[in-house]
């Protein structure tokens, strides 16, 4: 990976007009099996995305809007969480999440442009919020698997999927 395409990543997550001000972000270099190269300019613009999807989905969580999730996701990630927010709000409950960094790596580009496959190894605190009391708050280390997908003007998580990793 390039070093500009590094610093963007870095000016990215250290800026804090995207909400994104105390994370750490790693990238692997991509590691692309049978799949069509990616541009620098498109893995920084992918990259970008997917950690805004981040901001989308913690105001999400923590306001309990499934409107919020809108320019970040689409599908069934955007299924899913939209169906969480609303259980949360049922339940009188919210979610604060707080990713603190991300280790990132390209591992498919679909040859007609469609998809890009990632996988995240992510660590962040998580806080569940039941009518304005914490009830729990813990760290978790996590790998995911997300597929980007582009939209009008940017790259939309269609998939985040994850596992807790054992120590």
């Amino acid at each position: 990976m390039s070093k500009s395409l590094i610093l963007l990543c870095l000016a990215l997550a250290m800026s804090p007009c995207t909400g994104l001000a105390q994370v750490a972000v790693h990238l692997e270099p991509a590691d692309l099996h049978g799949s069509r190269p990616v541009s620098e300019q498109t893995s920084a613009a992918v990259i970008r995305d997917y950690l805004q999807s981040w901001q989308s989905l913690r105001s999400a969580m923590e306001q309990n809007r499934a409107d919020l999730l809108e320019p970040s996701f689409v599908g069934m990630a955007r299924d899913k969480f939209a169906e969480t927010v609303q259980q949360q709000a049922v339940l009188g409950i919210r979610t604060k999440y707080q990713d603190s960094s991300h280790d990132i790596q390209i591992i498919f580009y679909s040859p007609e442009g469609l998809s890009m496959e990632l996988t995240d190894k992510v660590d962040y605190d998580v806080e569940v919020i039941d009518h304005d009391h914490i009830k729990t708050k813990q760290r978790i280390s996590a790998r995911y698997v997300v597929v980007m997908t582009p939209a009008e003007v940017r790259w939309r998580v269609r998939v985040l999927q994850g596992a807790p990793l054992r120590f």
